[in-house]
């Protein structure tokens, strides 16, 4: 009896054995700490998503403009019944497929004087991944794609000191370069009325009133949280007068707003004012950026 008991156990001692050595490897993966663990704990953690931005809803842009504004940026002609002059304030209504994101109205003004139109549109912009940018960083990046369409500068210091500084020292051996050879007095001879002609031209060809830097395209300070003033003058035609249009983009928080007032004279040979034309518009945008802010 002996012997066999001792032939059963050499049998079943390995196999019980191994089964330990299984178990205890098994534990070791599943309770430990090593590479085994899958613990989402202890992953890294996510950012929290940005809260939606401030306006949920657009206005109504044909009823956006006040009455009285209206009349003063599109007067009406006197022959106009009093229905149509109801209709031309009512304005039109542009197509729009989500009233929440973009909508917009225009206005359209003839007078013997001149044709006027007008032009507001409002565009809210949603971020669809507010834990990358938050709504108003996606507007920002909207109202920079259209400040840098109209080659208008971006807000902040600008590097025009150093090429500045930089010009006199390049120009310095340009001048100095022709006395070294042998035909000084050659060169020397037009290059001295050089400086007088462009000192002459301002004098005898005045620019245009866009072209002055005060009245030109520019970016607007406190104009909601930024914003920009776009002029354009129209080419002149044989038998059609310029036109002038200024045309204002402002944002507020994850709202772009767009102003575009455009005047042009009924006969050739006459201008629309810059400073009249883009005060009528900047109120309007003033305006515009209050009633976001009630």
């Amino acid at each position: 009896m002996d012997v066999e008991r001792t032939r059963v156990r050499r049998r079943f001692l390995p196999g019980i054995a191994m089964l330990t050595a299984l178990v205890a490897g098994a534990t070791g993966c599943t309770s430990g700490s090593g590479i085994g663990t899958s613990d989402p704990k202890n992953g890294g953690s996510t950012a929290a998503p940005a809260q939606p931005g401030k306006y949920r809803s657009l206005p109504q842009p044909c009823k956006a403009v006040d009455g009285k504004r209206l009349r003063a940026m599109l007067p009406a002609s006197d022959s106009l019944t009093t229905e149509q002059r109801e209709q031309l304030y009512a304005g039109t209504a542009e197509p729009s497929y989500d009233a929440d994101r973009h909508v917009g109205c225009r206005w359209n003004a003839q007078t013997p004087e001149a044709t006027l139109l007008l032009s507001v549109t409002f565009e809210r912009v949603v971020s669809y991944d507010r834990a990358a940018a938050s709504d108003d960083d996606k507007a920002r990046q909207v109202y920079v794609r259209r400040l840098t369409d109209a080659h208008l500068p971006f807000p902040g210091p600008t590097a025009s000191p150093t090429p500045a500084a930089g010009a006199p020292a390049s120009t310095a051996p340009a001048v100095s370069a022709p006395p070294a050879a042998g035909t000084g007095p050659a060169p020397g001879t037009p290059e001295a009325p050089a400086p007088s002609a462009p000192s002459s031209a301002p004098s005898s060809a005045p620019p245009s009133p866009s072209a002055s830097p005060e009245l030109g395209s520019r970016v607007l300070e406190g104009l909601g949280s930024e914003g920009f003033l776009d002029d354009k003058l129209g080419a002149a035609g044989a038998t059609a007068a310029q036109a002038r249009t200024v045309r204002i983009v402002f944002r507020t928080s994850n709202v772009i707003v767009t102003v575009e007032y455009s005047v042009q004279p009924s006969g050739p040979g006459r201008v629309p004012p810059a400073t009249e034309t883009q005060d009528k518009a900047r109120q309007l945008a003033e305006a515009l950026a209050e009633r976001f802010n009630e």
